[in-house]
């Protein structure tokens, strides 16, 4: 009996049921998949590593796990140290900040009498009636604080957990991912596979060593200027840059806030202007070489991917959905009938196959995985 192949509308019906349903699934159990997904990104970055030390070095599977683990997580606790005295720095500097922003709030009460003619007693007013409610909202927040804090920590540590296991146990993922499907897409999921480690671990590497990049060429750049502060500032703006298309904007409208009280209204113009133009050149010359074309995603559908990441997991989502959505392009790629999305998702390229050196090197790790076994 030959089955037939069902409407568009009913597909597309399919299509759109499933596509809520994987959201809802994703939003309610985001306690889970996000450190899932998060050890999953690291563990593919430490996995050349890992590898070096088990085949070169002759390290047992558990060991080399664990000392990946810890190279991983002393490299991110010193950066964090970093930001932090940077930070404590930045505090100290808050009163003169504050008289900075009083006095430009006494020129903008002089101006709003003389020009709008809008009395200080109704500008006082309405400023009182405004920070109670501030106030009131802070103090709701206040709590909230140490529960973020808590959330954080423990979203670290489960976050490092599943990345030991997926490390010490890639082999019996890789087997079990395969076994899901008949033997005769065995080599097109080994394939999938392959290209979303090796996608990963180009965009997250790569994104690494851009943010380093940009640390460097924003601080240099604010210091050249004379602005203060300016190596947090400069290291702030790389690390928001990682989000496409908002970060950067964020991190230029703080700068040159925290400038303009600190400098004045032209140094701050100067310093916006600066960053906008690093940023050009980022995106323009450095992020496509040194991140690489691995993921390779129209403007459209990368801000749609940062939306809905915002939307369901929060700050996370953000930058968690743009390789996410780019495995779901490769798996389109090579699935019949799913190619359209491919293209939808994709550049003006078309659909993209493996190049033929792309699948030497994958049968080359998959024997030398053979003989580690």
């Amino acid at each position: 009996m030959n089955s037939q192949k069902a409407p568009f509308y009913a597909r597309l019906a399919y299509i759109l049921i499933s596509f809520v349903l994987t959201i809802l699934l994703l939003e309610q159990g985001s306690g889970i998949f996000i450190p899932l997904v998060f050890a999953l990104l690291i563990s593919i970055l430490l996995y050349p590593f890992n590898r070096f030390l088990e085949q070169k070095l002759r390290m047992g599977r558990g060991v080399a796990a664990m000392l990946s683990l810890v190279l991983f997580v002393t490299i991110l606790t010193s950066f964090i140290y970093f930001l932090s005295i940077q930070m404590a720095s930045f505090a100290d500097n808050f009163p003169v900040m504050k008289s900075r922003f009083q006095a430009i709030f006494n020129d903008l009460h002089h101006w709003l009498s003389f020009k709008m003619h809008i009395t200080r007693a109704a500008q006082n007013d309405y400023i009182n009636r405004s920070a109670a409610s501030i106030m009131e909202n802070a103090a709701h927040s206040v709590s909230n604080v140490f529960l973020s804090i808590s959330s954080i920590f423990l979203l670290a540590i489960f976050t490092f957990i599943f990345t030991f296991f997926m490390l010490f146990h890639r082999r019996l993922l890789m087997n079990f991912t395969i076994r899901l499907f008949s033997d005769q897409h065995k080599s097109k999921v080994t394939e999938v596979i392959f290209e979303t480690k090796t996608m990963i671990n180009s965009y997250v590497a790569g994104l690494l060593l851009e943010m380093v990049i940009m640390s460097i060429a924003n601080s240099v750049l604010l210091l050249i200027m004379g602005v203060e502060y300016a190596v947090l500032l400069g290291v702030m703006a790389a690390v928001l840059n990682i989000i496409p298309y908002i970060g950067i904007y964020s991190a230029t409208a703080f700068i040159t806030l925290v400038t303009f009280a600190n400098s004045g209204l032209n140094l701050a113009i100067e310093a916006g202007i600066g960053m906008l133009i690093l940023h050009m050149i980022d995106s323009n010359m450095l992020m496509p070489r040194i991140v690489g074309a691995r993921v390779k995603m129209n403007p459209f559908v990368t801000i749609l991917a940062v939306i809905v990441g915002e939307y369901v997991w929060g700050i996370s989502g953000m930058f968690l959905f743009i390789p996410i959505v780019g495995i779901i392009k490769l798996i389109c790629e090579r699935v019949e009938g799913m190619e359209a999305w491919a293209i939808l998702i994709g550049v003006d390229e078309g659909v993209q196959r493996p190049k033929k050196k792309v699948k030497l090197k994958m049968q080359a790790e998959e024997k030398s995985n053979e003989e580690d076994k």
